[in-house]
């Protein structure tokens, strides 16, 4: 979005940890087996977990195997063998249906004034919620609360912004104001830029927002206001690839000092940009120029934790026709590969006119944006919300059924949504 309108075990088979490598089996006495088993995670005693709840996950517990007081005594002439699985969320992911990990990587717009439009997404499993608006309500914190009670196995939920300053604030009502990341770069060190945008993300936390798109790290010195034809402008730190390096990380560092999980923009950088993806076709600079003056920024997030970071839909001379958010080798091949990130990869809003310039519907670009190792796809606010989320959700699962889409690569998507939370399927 560029402007203002802008441990429970998979398998009964499992045993608590043990000396050695997973996986490996050991033989132990009958008391000892059955101890594990009362207090393990697999077929041991069966565990009110959150996370045993909503589409696709079982809530049937292993059942219990039942143990006399004799049995429990030392039998030193009787063995078992125990086989140690390691419980993942991938091996958690695995048990849950097309359709659920599907809605796990949708993120849900929604007015900030009435975020219970979306509880029907929220309760069907969407991974996240895209606030849009100017003006916050007073209780837009227990709001949210309400809507977080819907998550199914009440594993959380994202709930995203862009609140970067200057023109782009949608709540700066209730979390104060920031200005423009010119302004920032030009008259704040990047000390003071962390201290100033903790205090805001301090508030955002508070008011139940976990989720800031920005910061823009798009290196573009122009004296302008963002606009059709420059997506940049004032969004941008600097024209200087050390400062926007620099001043980017500062304020992903004060972001995530208020409890708030920061998103790097734009990938691979926006700067120069012929024109605003966002009202038609677009292309960055040369892929060759990128790489000298408008990936260091992206190294350096990275290399300082980055957990996030969007892909524009900008396409890059060079590496390919499609625009980069549907670019496998803007996203896995350079992103992933070559950069190095593990955290989550989001696209900017599928609902762009450069996405439909090139073909694509949203639910049929979300499914090339996921095939190419994006991880969570957004669309605007406007339209039919529900539908939208249902057809993208049904394109996923669609894919996923007649061979276009890999299980395994859902399953990743829905890991990096599930990891970027904290969120542990295996306590």
């Amino acid at each position: 979005m560029n402007l203002p309108t802008y441990r429970d075990c998979t398998s009964a088979s499992a045993s608590p940890r043990l000396p050695g490598r997973a996986g490996t089996a050991r033989r132990l006495s009958t008391a000892a087996v059955a101890a594990m088993l009362l207090a393990g995670c697999g077929a041991g005693a069966p565990k009110a977990t959150p996370h045993s709840s909503g589409p696709g996950v079982s809530r049937t517990p292993s059942a219990t195997p039942s143990f006399s007081q004799s049995s429990l005594a030392p039998d030193l002439s009787t063995t078992a063998t125990v086989t140690a699985t390691a419980c993942t969320n991938s091996t958690k992911l695995a048990g849950w249906s097309n359709r659920r990990l599907a809605m796990l990587t949708v993120a849900v717009p929604v007015s900030e004034t009435s975020v219970s439009d979306v509880t029907s997404e929220v309760s069907a499993g969407a991974g996240g919620v895209l606030l849009f608006g100017s003006k916050a309500p007073s209780d837009l914190g227990s709001r949210l609360s309400t809507l977080k009670t819907h998550v199914p196995g009440h594993l959380g939920l994202l709930v995203m912004t862009d609140e970067e300053g200057g023109g782009i604030q949608r709540m700066a009502n209730l979390v104060g104001s920031l200005p423009w990341a010119s302004y920032m770069g030009a008259h704040w060190t990047p000390a003071q830029i962390q201290q100033n945008v903790a205090k805001v993300a301090t508030k955002m936390a508070a008011a139940q927002v976990n989720m800031d798109l920005a910061p823009v790290v798009d290196v573009d010195g122009r004296n302008v206001a963002p606009s059709k034809t420059n997506p940049d402008g004032w969004r941008s730190f600097s024209g200087n690839t050390s400062v926007v390096s620099k001043d980017g990380v500062a304020y992903m560092n004060g972001l995530r000092a208020g409890n708030v999980i920061p998103v790097v923009k734009h990938f691979p950088g926006l700067g120069g940009s012929s024109y605003n993806s966002d009202f038609g076709p677009a292309h960055t600079l040369p892929w060759s120029t990128l790489q000298k003056v408008a990936i260091p920024p992206f190294t350096a997030a990275i290399k300082a934790g980055a957990p996030a970071i969007m892909v524009s839909n900008n396409v890059v001379p060079g590496l390919g026709t499609n625009p980069a958010s549907l670019s496998p080798t803007a996203i896995s091949s350079e992103l992933r590969g070559k950069l190095g990130f593990k955290g989550l990869v989001v696209t900017d809003s599928l609902s762009a006119k450069a996405i439909s310039a090139a073909g694509f519907s949203v639910p049929t670009a979300a499914v090339q944006a996921l095939r190419s190792g994006a991880d969570m796809v957004m669309f605007d606010l406007g339209g039919n919300v529900s539908s939208q989320t249902s057809a993208i959700a049904t394109a996923i699962t669609n894919a996923v059924a007649g061979g276009h889409l890999a299980r395994s690569r859902l399953i990743d998507a829905a890991g990096h949504v599930l990891a970027v939370r904290h969120v542990n399927l295996c306590p």
